[in-house]
């Protein structure tokens, strides 16, 4: 791969671009563009038009997206929808316009049927309804993959995607209202040690979740755009660990790590969730990439990010 390629990478603020962009700097590219949303809108057409008509980037890394939690997802699904699809459209449409010769759309597992087999492979995308918490979200990320498609079909574009599973790290937000499961009881388990108070969490701990690293998701983006063309991924690949652990166990960790030592309250009438939520990475196996940071070690250093940006 040449280093010397000019590679955009859209959402450099966010947990997933960050990472990445740490990733392309330790890979030796320099050429590289970021623009933070005050400085380019990706919502809106014009301004990103003449933004890839100015640069011209040889390789985009589409990070950027409207995230949060299940609570995020249900109070504002419109502008979960709007904003991702339009962020999505305008960029994968000026990548092709522009002549980008590799971009890579970063998805989400959520893509996937709430009731699907497990683990999930990439044959079951659009199999069965999608779980209502986040449709819109999930919708959105289908609609990513589909333009990826279908531009490759067309126009004969190098365009990839993958479907991350769950991710936390360093620069992760830690909001108890829209951050996710992992971030939130870190900063729960934290808070609760200062006050000397007990942890209340929602259901009995039982589903089992999976956990990535995001530099280890950066990673293996980098990867397969040195590694791999659309036509050795196919429409997607997920990306994941393949190793999954209870809520139950992960707040016992959390617990650890933090160093809270008070009491951990199951409220049972409180609703569970999906039991069970793994992917299938044959397909990434096969292309040769695994995970390298346990939960453990990846616990550690997210702790430590937090504590560091209190």
């Amino acid at each position: 791969m040449n280093r010397q390629q000019t590679i955009f990478v859209a959402g450099h603020h966010g947990l997933v671009g960050s990472a990445v962009l740490r990733r392309l700097k330790e890979a030796g590219y320099h050429n590289i563009i970021t623009r933070s949303s005050r400085e380019l809108d990706l919502t809106r057409q014009q301004d990103v038009e003449q933004f890839f008509a100015h640069n011209r980037p040889d390789q985009v890394y589409l990070c950027a997206a409207k995230v949060g939690g299940i609570g995020a997802n249900s109070t504002y699904p419109a502008q979960f929808i709007y904003e991702n699809l339009m962020i999505e459209s305008n960029v994968i449409h000026s990548s092709y316009t522009s002549g980008v010769k590799k971009l890579l759309f970063m998805g989400s597992s959520c893509i996937y049927p709430r009731s699907a087999p497990q683990p999930m492979k990439e044959e079951y995308l659009l199999t069965g309804p999608l779980e209502v918490s986040n449709e819109a979200y999930a919708i959105a990320k289908i609609a990513g993959i589909r333009l990826c498609k279908h531009y490759n079909d067309q126009y004969g574009t190098n365009f990839i995607s993958v479907m991350p599973t769950n991710q936390y790290g360093p620069g992760d937000t830690y909001d108890l209202q829209n951050s996710h499961v992992l971030p939130a009881l870190i900063r729960k388990f934290h808070e609760a040690k200062m006050q000397n108070t007990p942890v209340t969490l929602w259901g009995d701990g039982s589903p089992l979740r999976e956990f990535m690293y995001s530099d280890d998701l950066a990673d293996a983006s980098v990867y397969l755009m040195e590694h791999t063309d659309q036509t050795d991924i196919g429409e997607f690949v997920n990306v994941g660990t393949a190793k999954e652990i209870s809520i139950r166990d992960l707040a016992q960790k959390i617990a650890e790590i933090t160093g809270f030592q008070g009491e951990i309250i199951w409220d049972t009438s409180k609703p569970n969730g999906t039991p069970r939520k793994l992917l299938d990475v044959s397909r990434l196996s096969d292309l040769g990439w695994t995970h390298r940071v346990s939960l453990t070690e990846g616990l550690s250093r997210t702790y430590a990010d937090f504590l560091a940006n209190l």
